[in-house]
């Protein structure tokens, strides 16, 4: 990681949408893969992310971090079961303590600064887990962070990716908020602990004062434990009109809706109490993430109007929104972001390098193309996308429809 790199200036004429998306998502003309591929367990303990209740999606995601791991020369780090906590186990996703207080988990130096602050200014109650957002690769908290973080340093950025990723909430970004709630446990919001990964703050294009706020999922499945419902709830549910088709369905208050309903609760208190004049709820997911975008389908089902009611409700996908910061002006942080998250080919490359016979030579690899956002200067890396894999994906051998 080169602490001195400052992130390369904004383009002045960002590209349009559908030209940045096939360069960022598809830079070698693969086709995009339809879904990631079930790794054998073989693969997994080779690289130290064999986890047996991992799902297919969070299989596939820690493996891929435990290549973008391996490849930047990081040492790994060390998981602790609460059930074994003597009996720690080194986790290729993730990172050394050591790596971690250096900033590795973040794809960019200036991003540092950005959770130093939001960490020293964190809330009263704020959900931060300090080791596992610096060493925990798979982790959402610094996915918000790598992918929120130079827009907190660039409001006039941040409002083009909001445009691009958000058309017609804001017109102006005025302020970015990480890990935020207007008051944890107090009784005129939502009396729990319930808060937002992002909040955007602005202006709409009739100058009232807006909020979008963000739901950001990686691996996870949208089905986290939560401690049942608080009544305040219900009664903020009961009293926002045309929300809900039903605001006492019990669907809302289980495991697949009751984050995203107590978030639509917030959002509706927060405007009662004139913090804003209007807001927006956000749900983001990688696309092959199915199990987080079905929790979120079962969600916008129990919505009155999703688009038009008084807090839309936006479901959209983690590689549109790397596309809307290369759009916006940051095509290489863009392409850091997706090698590091949604690359699948990189996966796709080492699986089917690892199914080659081995009594015949290994192609030699090429050199890996660097970027001015996440790669050191002078490193010597491996790349996997340059591995034979482009006629006969590997995905497409042995992951058939699950």
């Amino acid at each position: 990681m080169d602490i001195t790199a400052p992130l390369p200036p904004a383009a002045d004429e960002p590209a349009p949408l559908a030209t940045a998306g096939h360069t960022i998502l598809d830079p070698s003309d693969l086709g995009l893969i339809d879904r990631v591929p079930l790794i054998p367990e073989t693969a997994r303990r080779r690289h130290c992310v064999f986890v047996p209740a991992d799902h297919r999606f969070k299989a596939a995601a820690r493996f891929m971090q435990a290549l973008w791991r391996e490849d930047r020369g990081l040492a790994i780090g060390t998981h602790f079961d609460r059930r074994e906590p003597h009996r720690p186990r080194r986790l290729g996703s993730r990172i050394s303590t050591a790596a971690g207080a250096l900033g590795s988990n973040f794809l960019h130096p200036d991003i540092v600064p950005v959770v130093t602050r939001a960490l020293a200014y964190r809330e009263p109650g704020a959900a931060y887990d300090v080791d596992r957002l610096k060493t925990n690769l798979l982790s959402s908290q610094p996915l918000a962070f790598n992918l929120f973080g130079p827009l907190a340093c660039d409001l006039a950025l941040a409002t083009r990716f909001v445009a691009e990723l958000l058309p017609g909430t804001l017109t102006e970004v005025t302020d970015i908020l990480f890990e935020h709630s207007p008051g944890r446990g107090a009784p005129r919001f939502t009396a729990d602990r319930t808060a937002f990964d992002i909040v955007l703050r602005g202006r709409d294009a009739t100058g009232a004062r807006a909020i979008v706020a963000m739901e950001v999922k990686y691996s996870e499945v949208g089905h986290e434990h939560a401690p049942p419902p608080h009544p305040r709830h219900a009664q903020i549910a009961r009293t926002t009109p045309d929300l809900f088709v039903d605001p006492d369905d019990p669907t809302l208050t289980g495991p697949a809706c009751q984050q995203l309903f107590r978030q639509h609760c917030l959002a509706s208190a927060m405007l009662t109490a004139g913090l804003a004049d209007k807001a927006t709820l956000a749900f983001i997911a990688p696309t092959h993430n199915q199990l987080a975008h079905a929790a979120a389908a079962t969600y916008t089902r129990q919505l009155a109007d999703p688009q038009a009611g008084p807090i839309p409700f936006v479901p959209t996908t983690l590689e549109h929104a790397f596309v809307a910061i290369a759009t916006a002006g940051l095509p290489d942080h863009a392409r850091a972001l997706h090698r590091r998250y949604t690359d699948w080919w990189l996966v796709d490359g080492e699986l089917e390098l690892a199914a080659m016979p081995t009594t015949g030579p290994v192609p030699a690899a090429a050199p890996t193309a660097r970027t001015t956002t996440d790669i050191p200067a002078g490193s010597k890396l491996l790349t996997r996308r340059s591995r034979p894999h482009a006629t006969s994906p590997f995905s497409k051998q042995v992951a058939r429809p699950a």
